[in-house]
């Protein structure tokens, strides 16, 4: 029987949500940018993050706690 992995540091997570959030921004501006700049500021950040959160929530992160945990197992 397996141990459950224990849960990282507050630090270790916040690590992880910004490894998670930072490049998907920048590609989702890389992408996005140009189109969404003529819009106002408040439109532009609904956009973004209506694209990032649900990107960084049930993909990224999950992935990266994975990762976390084996590398954390060795």
């Amino acid at each position: 029987m397996s141990t459950p992995a224990r849960v990282p540091s507050v630090h270790r997570r916040a690590l992880i949500t910004w490894i998670a959030v930072y490049p998907t921004i920048t590609v989702v501006l890389g992408l996005l940018g140009p189109a969404i700049a003529p819009l106002p500021l408040v439109l532009r950040t609904l956009i973004l993050t209506a694209i990032v959160v649900p990107v960084a929530a049930y993909v990224l992160i999950p992935l990266l706690m994975k990762a976390n945990a084996a590398l954390t197992r060795r």
